[in-house]
């Protein structure tokens, strides 16, 4: 059992997410990959097989958050992967997608919003899609996390945050993913409408495709923890510089990579490499200040000065042409222990070769 106290420093933390957390996720992840392993049509089976290989990482460091729920921190896990599967599944069918018709994706996304809802009814969430048997894989998905949240002590205080992170996020992703000269447009319109904060359109679109703030509610909420005042702290947390330098600084190492693949990439929209490295210095100080406005403010820190650590320490980063000067600003912005979890993934990449 893990204890219920919340690492504050990174040795322990990591020690605790190596021991505990990473086997409990693989140990999820084992049973949705004989899942979809059965999925009849060859394209949706691909892409969740895809999803698990390519973003484990993904499930892994969401699964932290499991340090915050206590007693109940497997019931987080099982929550973290299963949500986490769907998002990044659905990330790569509306990626490799031949249809762009928004009401698809809008669809595939309302499987998000169902799995807070324990008493959603059951959907075709294939319905305008060109793919569509996937043996009941997707609403597994989704009854696992309505199992969980079923559970909850006080469901409606954790779902009326989580559903307004979730519908932000929903609406992204059909915006980004419908054809190429609509993108840019509706991106701003909808930056326009809801964006209540000092930031770009791409910025405040950044913000919206992070998991982490339904990630921590969750947390919070299955060790009894949550009320209405710390929901809504915790949103004002994570929203929007945790959850925008988490998503921005996925950008940043997949700019290459989507420049290849023609997919929109928000770290492009700055005017120049040094207005972009300003932005980025201001997301990691404002996710500092604001991870320490909500309890376990150390372990908040961490995550802020974890997420720069594991982003630069991704080989993709040595194919781009600033990344050495962006990498001491951001280390010398987050502090030492973001150059500690920088070595700790290096060292953790470099063995996995000799793994897989």
């Amino acid at each position: 059992m893990l204890s219920n106290l919340v690492p504050s420093t990174p040795i322990p933390l990591m020690i605790t997410v190596y021991r505990k957390i990473f086997p409990a996720v693989s140990k999820e992840l084992a049973v949705w990959k004989q899942r979809a392993d059965e999925i009849p049509d060859e394209e949706l089976r691909f892409q969740a097989l895809a999803s698990m290989s390519e973003k484990r990482f993904h499930c892994q460091g969401g699964a932290v958050y499991a340090l915050l729920s206590g007693a109940r921190w497997r019931e987080c896990i099982r929550f973290i992967v299963a949500y986490q599967t769907i998002s990044d599944y659905l990330d790569n069918l509306c990626d490799r997608s031949t249809t762009l018709d928004p009401s698809s994706f809008s669809l595939l996304h309302t499987s998000m919003i169902d799995a807070h809802c324990p008493r959603s009814e059951p959907k075709d969430y294939y319905a305008f899609f060109h793919h569509k048997q996937d043996n009941g894989y997707l609403q597994q998905l989704v009854q696992t996390c309505n199992d969980v949240v079923a559970k909850l002590d006080d469901i409606p205080t954790y779902q009326e945050q989580a559903l307004q992170l979730t519908r932000l996020y929903s609406d992204l992703q059909v915006h980004k993913h419908v054809k190429q000269e609509e993108r840019v447009p509706r991106l701003t319109n909808w930056s326009k409408e809801k964006n209540c904060h000092p930031l770009a359109w791409y910025e405040f679109s950044a913000a919206t495709g992070s998991t982490l703030g339904i990630f921590c509610l969750m947390a919070y909420s299955l060790a009894g923890r949550l009320h209405r005042k710390l929901a809504n702290e915790i949103v004002t947390a994570y929203f929007p510089y945790i959850q925008g330098l988490h998503i921005l600084l996925d950008y940043y190492i997949d700019q290459q990579e989507d420049k290849e693949e023609g997919d929109l990439n928000f770290c492009s929209y700055y005017e120049s490499q040094t207005v972009m490295h300003e932005r980025f210095q201001y997301f990691c100080e404002q996710a500092k200040v604001y991870a320490g406005t909500i309890p376990n403010p150390s372990f908040h820190k961490m995550v802020v000065q974890g997420l720069v650590g594991l982003y630069l320490g991704d080989g993709k980063v040595n194919h781009i042409n600033d990344s050495t000067p962006f990498k001491q600003l951001l280390f010398q912005t987050a502090g030492k222990p973001a150059m500690f979890f920088y070595r700790n993934t290096r060292i953790y990449y470099f063995f996995k070769q000799f793994i897989h």
